[in-house]
């Protein structure tokens, strides 16, 4: 239940440009006490004082407590959160640290292929070094707008005939019907970047083995369901309260004007933070970060942007 986690005060005790647009930040615990572990795949939340966040995924060595690294994409036309960073994450700055969580695991397998797309390679390059430290086959195909713009393209040259890097201004797209043509049943592939290529991805390994592709998403993707949300019940186990999800409402925001405290991040359904129990019934789930199987389990949801199959669902709150 995503009540409580690590919320601290982080100093930036390093930043360098490493990359056009990227800037890199090493974020160590103000008080000077070890950061949480924390596994491939991981993210935090940096915070901004008015509650605003963003997700950005760890890249550094996991067995480095002391300091934890990222990797921020300038955003012209976002928001104006990756813009501030960039002007004011200078040595010595203080930021709100949440985190770390994760639901981009690596799985064991005896082979992977990783893709990425431009800032994409950041949950994926620890990813790398498990993969190599585990004794597994693998493989890397890192494709950007131009080289300049691909963060950690000196770091990974270590890995030498294992990885691609393949910058679309001078080979075009990548070629995923070659890298994807025939599917391996003992591989499985972790992708993370821009959308369009995650649903380029998605559509090449259809052929593949059901669970093969792991992806990331810090974004939802635009839907075009026509759905009209109906209203439901949701029944609060721990709290003894039932109560009533209208239409045009989530159950997050039901729960919290209830008074029931419940972690919550980007309220989007990609960062799992307020990922919840379901102790009966059958959630609508509309997130993307559980995979297949675990929406078939139905044993979790996240409630700021899933709904019910059912009249009612019984939540662990």
């Amino acid at each position: 239940m995503a009540t409580s986690e690590l919320t601290t005060t982080v100093e930036v005790v390093s930043r360098r440009m490493i990359a056009s647009g990227v800037v890199e930040l090493l974020l160590a615990r103000e008080d000077g006490r070890a950061l949480p572990m924390w596994s491939p795949g991981a993210h935090i939340d940096l915070v901004l004082p008015d509650g605003t966040s963003r997700q950005y995924s760890l890249c550094g060595d996991v067995g480095d407590l002391r300091t934890y690294r990222v990797a921020i994409l300038e955003e012209p036309d976002g928001r104006g959160f990756s813009r501030r960073l960039h002007q004011e994450a200078v040595v010595g700055s203080t930021w709100t640290l949440r985190g770390p969580r994760s639901h981009f695991e690596l799985a064991a397998s005896p082979d992977y292929l990783f893709i990425a797309g431009g800032i994409g390679i950041t949950p994926l390059l620890p990813m790398l070094h498990q993969a190599d430290a585990s004794g597994a086959r693998w493989k890397l195909v890192y494709g950007g707008r131009r080289r300049a713009s691909m963060a950690f393209v000196d770091e990974l040259e270590q890995f030498e005939d294992r990885i691609t890097i393949s910058p679309e201004s001078d080979h075009g797209l990548l070629p995923l019907d070659v890298w994807l043509a025939d599917p391996r049943p003992d591989t499985l592939i972790y992708c993370c970047g821009p959308e369009p290529l995650l649903r380029a991805v998605e559509d090449a390994t259809r052929h593949w083995p059901p669970g093969a592709l792991r992806v990331e998403r810090f974004s939802p993707v635009p839907s075009d369901d026509d759905t009209v949300d109906s209203p439901f019940e949701v029944e609060l186990a721990m709290s003894d309260l039932v109560l009533t999800v209208p239409a045009g409402k989530s159950v997050l925001d039901v729960v919290r004007e209830a008074g029931v405290r419940i972690l919550s991040s980007c309220q989007a359904g990609t960062c799992g933070t307020c990922e919840t129990p379901v102790i009966e019934g059958v959630p609508d789930h509309r997130d993307f970060v559980l995979n297949a199987d675990e929406r078939a389990a139905n044993d979790y949801m996240m409630i700021c942007v899933s709904r019910a199959c059912t009249r009612r669902l019984v939540l662990d709150l």
